[in-house]
């Protein structure tokens, strides 16, 4: 009685030794470094950078170690935080005062995992926006530009209706996102009203006189600005989501927040500047003609070259004021190699009112050149006064504007072209990125933005890490105490219930957070729980004058039923949890549930396995429990 087969002991020998294997690379912290990294889209760091840098830190008496050349990157390791901060300030003036200042130098956290475990793909836990520190910021969409562009479409398509029915005496007016119709007589008025409740069903209006003249005001309904501004979000969220991507950064935060509002929080990042730039970058294109020799001046506009070699040669090119499509028209971006040149490409694909227009534009103009305009958009934050006198952030975008492409048009062109004269594959890539993720539905702007420091995470991290170590240290101490070998069985039992937590969720890339800290020291007192519901029940049937090895089965398999169905609400809250909450309560809700599966597994079948060892398959008068 009360013996495994040998096959179950190896089985937990197996688990416990692998959830030991890749629970180790967190025992190694990472090391305080700064990093060197290009600007520019497919350069990379040079040895030239890292001198300069490593130069400025030796005249500033900065300690440092493990300087690294990488493939994009430099490296440049410290023994504290302290250094790293005052190291990366005196690289990046070093590097500014050499001219070198198209590198960016920011903090960074420097893996020490030995190479053995990274070759298992074996790795430590994240580690969320509070423990490693990192960038937040909260952007307000814009959405009341949305309803406003929205109501000038309508405007144009109701002056479009007046010229095909031939309607006079009728004037329009908009004002944000409300249209004035006036009409001279009634019929005309009425007319209108028939039109915008047949065709513009998302509009509600009234109809008025005043002055002698017939108005209908016509206006969004409540229920269709609702849903436009919440694709309009939705839409500048899943581009958020693409384009932190390329920050690089582990575990990013980008949710919604109330009715026009975005959270994006970065773990890791320190240089909140470099983080604005990628996450306020907003691309687009704009297809013009070559303006003939002979054009006027109100009907041309110089623009200068990206490329900047040809920039300088040329003085930049004059395209028409008239734009023949926009970026609004691409419907997907993909890069690749051009096989005639081997150079850089963007492969663009229209929609079917862009496909139309660029067909009709370039059959009229075989010879002429098609200028392809790349638009950068940058937020810029200016502080204005409101109604009442307070002070609030108002948002605008400053966009540059500089051609990509200029070429010939050799034929008719159709929905699907391409975009060559590119410098390199990540600027290709980028650009096809941002054609499709950067096609914004509104513009956003910073209306908050935080930097929590490094040292901030690692206070964090010391003191989450003594609440669990003194959390487990009492609850050692208790359980050997009062249920004595039991209580050593449990102990070790919980010590691998906490290692296969960690294996686990290092091994699935979970981000460990404050409230996650919390849910490991909640699942060290579930664990304990499960083993006195067990251990009670031993010592009930002993009571009762049951044999020592017969008390041991009963205990263990009469409490299963009260701790499944425990362990089963509770692992259903932690489900619920992660569905509905925001960040932290996710990060508890993962480690509840992660811990409340290892809890299960070590408490009932690891510790029945201890115990078995210790009394199992022999004839026993006393147990010490």
């Amino acid at each position: 009685m009360n013996r495994y087969p040998l096959w179950k002991y190896l089985l937990i020998l197996v688990a416990v030794a692998v959830g030991t294997i890749y629970a180790l690379p967190n025992i190694y912290p990472p090391d305080p470094a700064i990093q060197i990294s290009s600007t520019q889209p497919g350069v990379n760091a040079d040895q030239r950078a890292l001198d300069a840098a490593v130069k400025a830190l030796d005249v500033a008496n900065i300690e440092y170690f493990g300087v690294e050349l990488g493939e994009k990157n430099g490296l440049i390791r410290f023994f504290n935080l302290d250094d790293q901060l005052r190291g990366r300030s005196i690289a990046d003036e070093a590097l500014k005062g050499l001219a070198i200042n198209e590198y960016i130098v920011a903090v960074n956290l420097a893996p020490t995992t030995p190479a053995w475990l990274v070759g298992i793909g074996a790795g430590s836990m994240k580690l969320g926006l509070d423990l490693a520190g990192g960038v937040h910021f909260l952007l307000e969409v814009d959405t009341p530009k949305v309803l406003a562009d929205e109501m000038k479409s309508i405007e144009t398509q109701l002056k479009k209706h007046q010229r095909s029915e031939s309607l006079r005496g009728v004037f329009f007016s908009v004002t944000g996102s409300t249209i004035v119709v006036k009409a001279d007589t009634e019929e005309l008025r009425d007319a209108f009203s028939s039109y915008i409740r047949k065709d513009l069903s998302q509009l509600e209006y009234v109809r008025t006189k005043k002055a002698g003249k017939y108005l209908v005001e016509a206006k969004f309904s409540e229920a269709y600005i609702r849903e436009k501004e919440s694709m309009a979000v939705e839409q500048n969220l899943s581009a958020l989501r693409k384009r932190v991507n390329l920050l690089g950064v582990s575990e990013p935060l980008v949710q919604r927040q109330g009715r026009n509002r975005i959270v994006v929080e970065l773990p890791g990042l320190q240089d909140t500047a470099e983080a604005k730039k990628i996450i306020g970058k907003t691309a687009s294109l704009e297809f013009r003609l070559e303006a003939n020799p002979g054009a006027l001046s109100s009907q041309k506009i110089m623009f200068p070259y990206k490329d900047e070699q040809r920039q300088v040669v040329t003085g930049g090119a004059y395209l028409e004021k008239k734009i023949v499509i926009r970026g609004d028209n691409v419907s997907n971006a993909n890069s690749s190699i051009d096989p005639e040149t081997g150079g850089s490409q963007v492969n663009i694909t229209l929609n079917s009112e862009g496909g139309t227009l660029i067909n009709r534009v370039s059959r009229k103009n075989v010879g002429r050149g098609l200028g392809v305009v790349f638009i950068e958009y940058t937020p810029v934050t200016r502080v204005v006064k409101d109604e009442s006198g307070e002070d609030v952030n108002k948002f605008e975008f400053v966009a540059s504007r500089k051609i990509i492409s200029l070429a010939t048009i050799q034929s008719a062109l159709n929905m699907q072209f391409r975009i060559t004269g590119l410098d390199s594959p990540a600027e290709a890539s980028e650009l096809a990125l941002l054609l499709k993720a950067g096609a914004l539905a509104a513009p956003m702007g910073f209306i908050e933005e935080r930097t929590i420091g490094p040292s901030l995470g690692k206070e964090n991290v010391e003191l989450g890490v003594k609440s669990v170590q003194l959390g487990l240290a009492l609850v050692l101490i208790f359980m050997l105490v009062y249920y004595r070998v039991f209580g050593f069985a449990a102990n070790i039992a919980l010590t691998a219930n906490l290692t296969l937590l960690i294996a686990i969720m290092s091994i699935f890339g979970a981000t460990l957070t404050l409230p996650g800290i919390a849910g490991i020291v909640l699942t060290v007192g579930m664990a304990v729980d499960a083993n006195v519901l067990i251990f009670s029940r031993i010592r009930e049937e002993l009571a009762n004058g049951v044999p020592p090895q017969s008390a041991i089965k009963a205990g263990f398999e009469r409490a299963f039923t009260t701790i499944l169905d425990a362990n089963v609400t509770t692992f259903i809250v932690a489900i619920i949890l992660y569905s509905v909450g925001s960040g932290p309560v996710k990060g508890f809700a993962i480690t509840l549930a992660i811990g409340i599966v290892t809890s299960m597994l070590t408490a009932i079948i690891g510790t029945r396995a201890i115990v078995n060892l210790i009394y199992g398959n022999r004839q026993v008068e006393k147990i010490s429990i």
